[in-house]
């Protein structure tokens, strides 16, 4: 058994940089296309803007609902993530992603996401295309499938619980991240104790420390990559 504190054992090859992709999910199925992409671009835009330190090479939507970027590490790249996904779902908007490791083999372009080319890039591709896997949180890791299909697993579990929020409980569980919950209750005009039972109900707890799991371990796969 592998202690906490004992390096990761992993086949995984170097890597150099950690790949995001991502796309909306049923957006032929939307009533207005236009607004659809207008909230997707908004969103693209606004991430590259707050995530800035974390992205060397901008979001750059691919076709009209596909987008791809790299970050410094996989750890930054799964907040980009988790930024992104809890922006679009609280417009409304849904979307799948994949954060993958990555060895870029051409010169990181710091204008747009394209023109790039090395291993990891295309499986990552591939993981984003399988419309089958209703996971919103995918992963791309060369070598080492059990642990990508272990991270996967708790993605879907993410998944599962984001899908099952009402409007109400998808409100209160994505703003808690970055707002306390007295002022948070004052603002949306509830009493602090229906806040915490909105709070139980859309199982906050479980999903912050899968969270921090995930986190956890895109950290040690960073420095087992030689990506910090």
């Amino acid at each position: 058994m592998i202690g906490l504190a004992e390096p990761l054992p992993t086949t995984l090859p170097k890597a150099t940089h950690a790949v995001v992709m991502g796309d909306l999910v049923s957006s032929e199925d939307t009533a207005s296309i236009e607004a659809l992409h207008g909230r997707f671009n908004s969103a693209v835009q606004w991430a590259n803007a707050t995530r800035g330190p974390t992205i060397v090479s901008p979001l750059t939507i691919t076709l009209g609902d596909e987008f791809q970027g790299l970050c410094a590490t996989l750890e930054g790249g799964l907040g980009v993530v988790r930024d992104l996904r809890a922006r679009l779902l609280t417009n409304g908007v849904g979307c799948r992603f994949v954060v993958g490791a990555v060895r870029l083999e051409t010169p990181v372009n710091p204008a747009r996401a394209w023109n790039m080319m090395g291993p990891g890039l295309a499986g990552s591709r591939q993981r984003l295309a399988d419309k089958r896997d209703a996971n919103a949180y995918r992963f791309e890791l060369r070598g080492e499938p059990e642990l990508q299909a272990l991270m996967e697993a708790v993605g879907a579990s993410l998944t599962q619980i984001e899908d099952s929020w009402t409007e109400r409980q998808r409100e209160v569980v994505l703003a808690l991240r970055a707002e306390p919950a007295a002022p948070l209750a004052e603002r949306l005009g509830m009493s602090p104790q229906t806040l915490y039972k909105i709070r139980r109900a859309g199982r906050f707890d479980l999903y912050e420390r899968q969270w921090a799991a995930l986190a956890a371990m895109a950290a040690r796969l960073d420095r087992a990559l030689g990506l910090t």
